[in-house]
Protein backbone atom coordinates (compact mmCIF):
# COMPACT_ATOMS: atom_id res chain seq x y z
CA UNK A 1 0.00 0.00 0.00
CA UNK A 2 1.23 3.62 -0.85
CA UNK A 3 -0.33 5.80 1.90
CA UNK A 4 -0.69 9.51 2.22
CA UNK A 5 -1.24 11.35 5.26
CA UNK A 6 -2.32 14.50 6.05
CA UNK A 7 -2.48 16.67 8.39
CA UNK A 8 -5.66 19.19 8.57
CA UNK A 9 -5.17 22.72 9.91
CA UNK A 10 -2.69 24.97 8.27
CA UNK A 11 -1.28 21.92 6.17
CA UNK A 12 -4.74 21.16 3.65
CA UNK A 13 -6.77 24.27 5.42
CA UNK A 14 -5.36 27.66 5.51
CA UNK A 15 -6.69 27.80 9.48
CA UNK A 16 -6.56 26.56 12.08
CA UNK A 17 -10.34 24.61 11.94
CA UNK A 18 -10.56 23.98 15.87
CA UNK A 19 -9.69 27.39 16.53
CA UNK A 20 -11.83 28.70 13.77
CA UNK A 21 -14.60 26.51 15.26
CA UNK A 22 -14.33 28.58 18.67
CA UNK A 23 -14.51 31.87 17.38
CA UNK A 24 -17.60 30.93 15.15
CA UNK A 25 -19.43 29.84 18.61
CA UNK A 26 -19.00 32.93 20.05
CA UNK A 27 -20.31 34.91 16.56
CA UNK A 28 -23.19 32.88 17.17
CA UNK A 29 -23.84 33.89 20.95
CA UNK A 30 -22.97 30.35 22.42
CA UNK A 31 -20.48 31.78 24.40
CA UNK A 32 -19.27 34.57 26.34
CA UNK A 33 -16.78 36.65 23.46
CA UNK A 34 -14.34 37.60 26.19
CA UNK A 35 -14.07 34.89 28.56
CA UNK A 36 -13.65 32.92 25.34
CA UNK A 37 -11.32 34.23 23.56
CA UNK A 38 -9.07 34.73 26.38
CA UNK A 39 -9.15 31.35 26.95
CA UNK A 40 -9.17 29.54 23.08
CA UNK A 41 -5.94 31.89 22.74
CA UNK A 42 -4.09 30.90 26.18
CA UNK A 43 -4.55 27.00 24.47
CA UNK A 44 -3.57 27.65 21.20
CA UNK A 45 -0.61 29.54 22.39
CA UNK A 46 -0.10 26.37 24.57
CA UNK A 47 -0.49 24.12 21.02
CA UNK A 48 1.88 26.13 19.17
CA UNK A 49 4.65 25.59 22.07
CA UNK A 50 3.80 22.38 22.15
CA UNK A 51 2.48 22.08 25.79
CA UNK A 52 -1.12 21.53 25.48
CA UNK A 53 -2.89 19.36 27.44
CA UNK A 54 -5.22 18.31 25.02
CA UNK A 55 -7.84 17.08 27.60
CA UNK A 56 -8.21 20.27 29.37
CA UNK A 57 -8.54 21.33 25.97
CA UNK A 58 -11.35 19.22 24.83
CA UNK A 59 -13.29 19.68 27.77
CA UNK A 60 -12.77 23.44 26.98
CA UNK A 61 -13.40 23.31 23.46
CA UNK A 62 -16.64 21.14 23.62
CA UNK A 63 -18.39 22.40 26.22
CA UNK A 64 -20.96 24.75 24.36
CA UNK A 65 -21.53 21.45 21.89
CA UNK A 66 -22.82 19.39 25.42
CA UNK A 67 -25.23 22.06 26.41
CA UNK A 68 -26.05 22.98 22.73
CA UNK A 69 -27.06 19.38 21.68
CA UNK A 70 -26.90 16.97 18.76
CA UNK A 71 -29.27 18.85 16.67
CA UNK A 72 -28.39 22.59 17.13
CA UNK A 73 -24.85 21.51 17.07
CA UNK A 74 -25.07 19.79 13.52
CA UNK A 75 -26.85 23.30 12.27
CA UNK A 76 -24.13 25.25 13.76
CA UNK A 77 -21.57 22.97 12.10
CA UNK A 78 -23.23 23.57 8.58
CA UNK A 79 -22.95 26.90 9.03
CA UNK A 80 -19.86 27.38 9.95
CA UNK A 81 -18.84 24.78 7.06
CA UNK A 82 -20.38 27.28 4.23
CA UNK A 83 -19.17 30.48 5.87
CA UNK A 84 -16.10 29.55 7.59
CA UNK A 85 -14.22 26.45 5.89
CA UNK A 86 -15.65 26.05 2.61
CA UNK A 87 -14.16 29.60 1.58
CA UNK A 88 -10.91 28.81 3.14
CA UNK A 89 -10.13 25.42 1.18
CA UNK A 90 -7.59 26.27 -1.22
CA UNK A 91 -7.60 24.88 -4.98
CA UNK A 92 -3.68 23.76 -4.84
CA UNK A 93 -4.84 21.64 -1.61
CA UNK A 94 -7.46 19.90 -2.98
CA UNK A 95 -5.11 19.59 -6.00
CA UNK A 96 -2.76 18.10 -3.56
CA UNK A 97 -4.94 15.37 -2.34
CA UNK A 98 -6.86 14.39 -5.95
CA UNK A 99 -3.27 13.76 -7.06
CA UNK A 100 -2.38 11.18 -4.59
CA UNK A 101 -6.06 9.37 -5.06
CA UNK A 102 -5.69 9.31 -8.71
CA UNK A 103 -2.67 7.89 -8.23
CA UNK A 104 -3.93 4.97 -6.13
CA UNK A 105 -2.58 6.14 -2.82
CA UNK A 106 -4.97 5.47 0.56
CA UNK A 107 -5.47 8.73 1.76
CA UNK A 108 -5.53 9.48 5.16
CA UNK A 109 -6.39 12.73 7.61
CA UNK A 110 -4.71 12.60 11.00
CA UNK A 111 -5.40 15.28 13.26
CA UNK A 112 -5.33 16.51 16.28
CA UNK A 113 -8.59 18.20 15.90
CA UNK A 114 -11.58 16.23 17.13
CA UNK A 115 -13.62 14.29 15.08
CA UNK A 116 -16.94 16.52 15.69
CA UNK A 117 -15.00 19.33 13.70
CA UNK A 118 -13.01 17.36 11.40
CA UNK A 119 -15.20 14.60 9.95
CA UNK A 120 -17.30 17.39 7.39
CA UNK A 121 -13.72 18.44 6.68
CA UNK A 122 -12.71 15.37 5.59
CA UNK A 123 -15.89 15.29 3.44
CA UNK A 124 -15.42 18.43 1.78
CA UNK A 125 -12.06 17.22 1.10
CA UNK A 126 -13.34 14.13 -0.49
CA UNK A 127 -11.51 11.67 2.45
CA UNK A 128 -13.46 9.20 3.82
CA UNK A 129 -10.31 8.29 5.99
CA UNK A 130 -10.15 10.47 9.21
CA UNK A 131 -7.73 9.47 11.82
CA UNK A 132 -8.93 12.52 14.79
CA UNK A 133 -9.69 12.62 18.60
CA UNK A 134 -12.05 10.62 19.05
CA UNK A 135 -14.73 11.81 21.69
CA UNK A 136 -16.61 9.80 24.51
CA UNK A 137 -20.50 9.48 24.61
CA UNK A 138 -22.86 9.73 27.65
CA UNK A 139 -25.60 7.42 27.76
CA UNK A 140 -27.49 9.91 26.31
CA UNK A 141 -25.80 9.56 22.73
CA UNK A 142 -24.44 12.73 23.40
CA UNK A 143 -20.91 13.69 24.01
CA UNK A 144 -19.60 14.07 27.52
CA UNK A 145 -16.45 16.38 26.86
CA UNK A 146 -13.81 13.33 27.87
CA UNK A 147 -11.65 11.71 24.69
CA UNK A 148 -11.96 8.16 23.70
CA UNK A 149 -9.17 6.26 23.20
CA UNK A 150 -4.99 7.55 22.42
CA UNK A 151 -5.79 11.35 21.48
CA UNK A 152 -4.49 11.94 18.02
CA UNK A 153 -1.82 14.24 19.13
CA UNK A 154 2.12 14.58 19.12
CA UNK A 155 3.32 10.80 19.17
CA UNK A 156 -0.44 9.85 19.47
CA UNK A 157 -0.71 10.37 16.00
CA UNK A 158 2.13 7.68 15.15
CA UNK A 159 -0.27 5.37 17.93
CA UNK A 160 -3.22 6.09 15.91
CA UNK A 161 -1.91 5.42 12.28
CA UNK A 162 -0.34 2.12 14.03
CA UNK A 163 -3.82 1.30 15.08
CA UNK A 164 -5.35 1.91 11.63
CA UNK A 165 -3.00 -0.01 9.38
CA UNK A 166 -3.45 -3.24 12.10
CA UNK A 167 -6.91 -2.94 11.55
CA UNK A 168 -6.32 -3.41 8.37
CA UNK A 169 -3.59 -5.94 8.61
CA UNK A 170 -0.42 -4.18 7.90
CA UNK A 171 2.86 -2.88 9.83
CA UNK A 172 5.11 0.03 8.75
CA UNK A 173 7.06 -2.68 6.27
CA UNK A 174 3.71 -3.37 4.64
CA UNK A 175 3.23 0.57 2.72
CA UNK A 176 5.17 3.65 1.54
CA UNK A 177 3.99 6.52 4.03
CA UNK A 178 4.21 10.02 3.28
CA UNK A 179 2.93 12.81 5.74
CA UNK A 180 2.26 16.39 5.17
CA UNK A 181 2.55 18.48 8.15
CA UNK A 182 3.37 22.29 9.15
CA UNK A 183 3.83 20.96 12.58
CA UNK A 184 6.54 20.41 15.08
CA UNK A 185 4.10 19.15 16.97
CA UNK A 186 3.71 16.29 14.43
CA UNK A 187 7.85 15.42 14.48
CA UNK A 188 6.87 11.94 15.55
CA UNK A 189 5.34 10.95 12.99
CA UNK A 190 7.37 12.95 10.54
CA UNK A 191 10.49 10.67 11.81
CA UNK A 192 8.06 7.63 11.42
CA UNK A 193 7.35 7.58 7.56
CA UNK A 194 9.56 6.94 4.60
CA UNK A 195 8.48 10.18 3.15
CA UNK A 196 8.11 13.23 5.58
CA UNK A 197 7.35 16.78 3.46
CA UNK A 198 7.01 19.76 5.91
CA UNK A 199 4.45 21.72 4.40
CA UNK A 200 3.85 24.96 4.87
CA UNK A 201 6.14 24.70 8.04
CA UNK A 202 6.26 26.62 11.00
CA UNK A 203 9.46 28.12 12.07
CA UNK A 204 10.97 25.12 13.74
CA UNK A 205 9.75 22.31 11.60
CA UNK A 206 11.27 24.47 8.61
CA UNK A 207 14.68 24.37 10.29
CA UNK A 208 14.57 20.82 11.28
CA UNK A 209 13.15 19.43 7.87
CA UNK A 210 16.16 22.02 6.52
CA UNK A 211 18.85 20.32 8.94
CA UNK A 212 17.64 16.69 7.63
CA UNK A 213 17.15 17.08 3.82
CA UNK A 214 13.60 16.74 4.14
CA UNK A 215 11.04 18.23 1.77
CA UNK A 216 9.74 21.58 2.13
CA UNK A 217 6.79 22.77 0.10
CA UNK A 218 4.92 26.06 0.63
CA UNK A 219 1.13 24.87 -0.65
CA UNK A 220 0.15 28.31 0.58
CA UNK A 221 0.30 31.29 2.41
CA UNK A 222 -0.94 30.65 5.76
CA UNK A 223 -3.33 32.96 7.57
CA UNK A 224 -4.27 33.15 11.26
Amino acid sequence: MTLALFDLDHTLLPIDSDYAWGVFTTTIGWTDPVAFAQRNDEFFAHYKAGTLDIHDYVRFATDALRQQGAANAAQAHDRFMDTVVRPAIRPEALALVRRHQQAGDAVVIVTATNEFVTRPIAGAFGVDELIAVELERGPDGWINGEIRGVPSAREGKVARVEQWLAARGLGWRDVESTFYTDSINDLALMEKVDHPVATNPDDRLRAVAAGRGWRILDLFPKIS
